[in-house]
């Protein structure tokens, strides 16, 4: 990548699959990044790029990259696939640039000081937690896997309920149905992993609709 298509990159803003930090401080928040994108649809990372799109670059981009590679390899859990290059921007300084895959062997995590993982997505321009059922979709999503299901009273009421209105949550499913919250989750699980149903996460709850055909 030359220059040029630096400035360009940076001038569409941070979005789906691109993230920007000026700097390598606190990696286990930056590593957060690198999982959602590997859990998502892969992504950009720019390290030396300011939230308000300023290009300063780094001075010392050997060793921002060896803190980020060394908080990648030590703290996302499966390991991750991606490839890093740099773009001189002035002087001495450099951008760094991670190119993350998108992963096929999803949940990626983040191990945190006490050893528990936590898994990330990418939602528009934001990394948020992923919830219960999205750690459930992403482990057992497989291409080509043809997942069938008996479409019997409970998921006849859900679709009823989508006619009503244009999205479910877990909780409200659960309530308007009148079934447990375990047996609601596994049925929106059900349901998107047979392309029933498709899943919108966000930082708050997640939210299903019928998938578009």
């Amino acid at each position: 990548m030359n220059l040029r298509t630096l400035k360009e990159l940076v001038r569409q803003g941070e979005g789906d699959t691109l993230e920007f930090k000026l700097k390598s401080n606190h990696p286990e928040r930056i590593i957060r990044e690198v999982v959602a994108f590997a859990n998502s649809g892969g992504g950009k990372l720019l390290i030396g790029i300011g939230d308000d799109k300023t290009i300063k670059g780094l001075k010392y981009a050997d060793e921002d990259e060896y803190i980020i590679e060394r908080a990648i390899e030590k703290y996302c859990v499966p390991s991750i696939s991606y490839r890093t290059e740099r773009v001189t921007v002035a002087g001495e300084r450099d951008v760094l640039i991670f190119h993350i895959n998108r992963s096929t062997e999803k949940p990626h995590s983040v191990l945190d000081a006490f050893g528990k993982k936590k898994s990330y997505v990418r939602v528009k321009d934001k990394s948020v937690q992923a919830s219960y059922e999205m750690r459930q979709i992403m482990k057992r999503a497989r291409p080509n896997r043809d997942v069938r299901f008996n479409y019997g009273e409970k998921e006849k009421q859900l679709m009823q309920l989508l006619d009503e209105q244009q999205s479910v949550t877990v909780d409200s499913y659960a309530t308007k149905v009148g079934i447990p919250r375990n047996l609601a989750s596994r049925t929106l699980v059900m349901l998107v992993l047979a392309n029933v149903l498709e899943v919108h996460p966000d930082e708050m709850v997640d939210r299903f609709t019928v998938a578009m055909v």
